[in-house]
Formats: structure tokens, sequence, C-alpha cells
């Protein structure tokens, strides 16, 4: 390989590292915009998945009618809000559209530049399955959002903890990869043999306390664990509180 060709290999790698580290950032609105929705009590208001169709939102009086019909079905409506106007559901409704129209966003982020390089050439052979696999952890993430929501639309409105934090860990996972492999790019490795065992060592020792911490926090989420005790380091006045093995009440939603 020539300089010249060299030196492609790089502008073209700069780009699609620009590109994933773009997809990075929008992934990171996607985890804040779904704690928002998650702290409004929104999250269950869309009761259809319509992938293709469901882009567009209810246009006038009447489908906002029908779409606050179809809430008023799911347990949501009849546990929790049964007092909600066509108002409060229009507010929790606009959350979760957010929400989802900002994924279907990340979808053509991804997508549309990823064939575009691939049309040009500019994807090597041994990047192309990493992205094949963020394309396909991708759709996995959207399917695993929908089996989240449909949690809550059975006989609680409450959705399971474990597949919200399913949801919350892949998200993470989809991320970091993006970020591990866009840094691969801007700043490939050389020949130089330097020992970076122990810092990669500790590296791994980080991101699994990270990543461990994180989870804790969708099963806190998901169980309004912070409920119970929100102070902290104590809770309660204690490290370890009273009744930590004690039987669970009665679940509150």
């Amino acid at each position: 390989m020539n300089n010249t060709d060299t030196m492609t290999d790089l502008s073209n790698n700069k780009r699609i590292a620009i590109w994933l580290l773009i997809c990075c950032i929008t992934i990171f609105a996607m985890m804040v915009l779904g704690g928002v929705t998650r702290l409004t009590g929104s999250g269950l208001s869309m009761v259809n998945w319509e992938p293709l169709m469901g882009i567009l939102p209810p246009l006038n009086h009447t489908d906002w009618e029908a779409v606050f019909q179809q809430y008023q079905q799911y347990p949501e409506y009849k546990l929790k809000n049964a007092q909600m106007t066509l108002e409060g559901f229009q507010t929790i409704f606009w959350f979760e559209y957010a929400h989802r129209l900002l994924g279907r966003t990340i979808g053509l982020i991804f997508i549309i530049p990823l064939i575009y390089f691939m049309i040009k050439g500019h994807i090597n052979k041994p990047l192309m399955p990493k992205l094949i696999i963020l394309f396909i952890l991708g759709g996995l993430q959207g399917l695993l959002g929908w089996y989240m929501v449909k949690s809550g639309l059975v006989d609680m409105p409450h959705v399971s903890q474990y597949r919200l934090t399913a949801h919350l860990g892949l998200a993470l996972i989809i991320y970091a990869y993006l970020f591990w492999v866009a840094l691969d790019l801007l700043f490939p490795k050389t020949n130089d043999h330097i020992n970076t065992g122990y810092l990669k060592g500790f590296s791994w020792i980080v991101t699994t306390f990270v990543f461990i911490t994180a989870l804790s926090g969708g099963f806190v989420a998901g169980l309004k664990a912070g409920l119970a005790y929100n102070t902290f380091p104590l809770m309660a006045g204690h490290w370890i509180p009273e009744g930590l093995f004690r039987p669970p009440m009665a679940e509150f939603f």
C-alpha cells in the first residue's frame, strides 16, 4: 500500500468515525429522553407499536380522541389515571412519541451513511462486521423497547424491572461499542510495543463497575426503590438498612 492509499484510508476512517460519534451523541440523548419519559410516567401512553406507520402523531381532535380511547382500555388508565383529561394525556403522549421518533431518527442516521459508505467503498473488511453487529443490536434494541412496554399493558401499569434494565443495558452496550469503534478509527494501533496490560486490566475493572452501577439504576427505577430510601450514602441512617431481607410489601405504582 502506497502513501496515497494510506492517506485515503485515514481520511475515510476519520469520516466514518465522525459519523459514529454523531450516533453516540444521539444515543446519549435517547437515554436522557428515556429517563425523562420514565420520570414523567409517559412510557405506557402509546399502546401500539407501529415501526413504519407510527411516525405521524394524531393530527386532529378526532385522531386524538381515538388514541385516547385506546389508552383508556389499558391498566394504566383504569388503575392510575382514570381522572385524566385529553389534555393531560397529550402531555404524556408527546414524551413517549418523542422517544420513539428519536429512535427512528437514530436508525436513519445510522443506516443512510452506512449505505453511502458501502457504495463508495470506504468501509474496509475488518470494519464491516463491526458495523453489521451495531445494526443488528440497534434492531434488537427497538424490539426490546416494545417488549418492555408490553409488560405494562397486561395486568398492572408497571413495566418489568428486568426488561427495563435489559433495555438500558443494551443501550449502554451499543453506545460503548460505537464509541470504541470510532476511537479505534481515529487512533489506530501502531507497531510500538508498549506494555498496556495493567492499564487494560484496570480499565476493564472500572468499566465493569460502571456498567453494574448503571444496571442497578435500572432496577431502582423499575422497582421505584428510591422511594424507600432516598438519602445518600446512609439509608434511613444505616449503611445496611433494617429489614433488608424482609418480604416485600404489595407492589405499588
